[in-house]
């Protein structure tokens, strides 16, 4: 289904309300920040982080955000800027991708996997060892997915233009037969400026921030309902190839988190993500939200000044 299609299946009382929207100035995005983080979004000239969150959503129109927001394609974007032998070592195996999730082909798979879409956030479900797959459930789920238009009464644009599909990978464990560390790298203009290490995602989710250097921060990001400042976790051998990987990865955007994960010295590759909290997510000390986003230089239209992702995008 193409984006027109999917734009007109979209409610016309959503689509009006986000016309409206920017009509208005985008008063309720402004509204949402006041609320969510207590001092007022200044779109004409933003000087915070989560400020230039918002201000990138709005007006960011790269088109390799839509490329690597892809949860599929930007296995083909990986491939490219890393060569495939590199981009293979890191991506987590592929068992299955399609837009009809009737054709899931679950007695063929091992027994950890999990399913998701690839045009959003939240969207997966965990299949483990010993579980009883509701297959009805799943497939139903998925359908919704599908059917489902990913952020975009929260101005999210790049996921709009995504051809929807439900993938299947391997799920991985660490050392010690759990979900691993998320790494979670900052990438600025090319270069990383803070790291997050998230422990035990999917349960009681710990958020922990470095600097490069690893020096722990004591600052809390707020995840879902928490916000607590993380506990010192000890920095990886390999921290500095994966620093290298993101920022290589990072190169064609002025601001972009890249998701990876370290199983016993070998990295694997999670995901992009452009608009982390839908730039409404607290920071304590609220300096903090500040000095993170002096270290990032918005400039409009960015990319039209960077050949290589015109190069990029034709390739890809």
């Amino acid at each position: 289904m193409n984006f027109i299609n999917r734009l007109m299946k979209i409610p016309i009382i959503y689509r009006l309300a986000v016309i409206k929207e920017k009509l208005s100035g985008y008063k309720k995005q402004k509204q949402s920040f006041y609320k969510s983080l207590g001092y007022h979004l200044n779109l004409k000239h933003p000087k915070s982080y989560n400020e230039k969150i918002v201000w990138k959503k709005i007006y960011d129109r790269n088109p390799l955000l839509t490329i690597t927001a892809d949860k599929y394609k930007v296995r083909d974007y990986l491939k490219m800027i890393l060569g495939d032998d590199r981009a293979n070592s890191i991506l987590i195996p592929l068992l299955h991708v399609t837009d009809k999730p009737d054709n899931i082909p679950f007695d063929k798979m091992p027994e950890e996997y999990m399913v998701k879409a690839n045009h959003g956030s939240g969207m997966n479900i965990i299949i483990e060892k010993g579980m009883s797959v509701d297959k009805k459930n799943v497939i139903s789920t998925c359908k919704e997915w599908l059917n489902r238009s990913y952020g975009f009464q929260s101005h999210e644009w790049a996921y709009q233009k995504i051809d929807r599909k439900i993938i299947v990978e391997k799920l991985i464990r660490d050392e010690k037969g759990c979900i691993p560390k998320d790494y979670k790298f900052h990438i600025m203009n090319g270069k990383c400026k803070l790291i997050g290490v998230y422990t035990d995602r999917f349960k009681n989710v710990n958020c922990s921030l470095f600097d490069p250097n690893w020096n722990l921060l004591d600052v809390s990001w707020e995840i879902g309902s928490k916000i607590e400042a993380g506990n010192y976790v000890y920095k990886p051998d390999n921290l500095q190839d994966m620093i290298n990987i993101a920022e290589k990865l990072g190169i064609p955007f002025d601001y972009v988190r890249i998701d990876l994960y370290s199983i016993n010295g070998k990295i694997y590759f999670g995901e992009f993500t452009h608009y982390p909290g839908g730039g409404i997510a607290k920071i304590d000390p609220v300096s903090f939200d500040y000095e993170l986003g002096a270290m990032w230089k918005i400039k409009k239209k960015y990319w039209k000044n960077i050949n290589k992702i015109n190069k990029y995008n034709a390739r890809l």
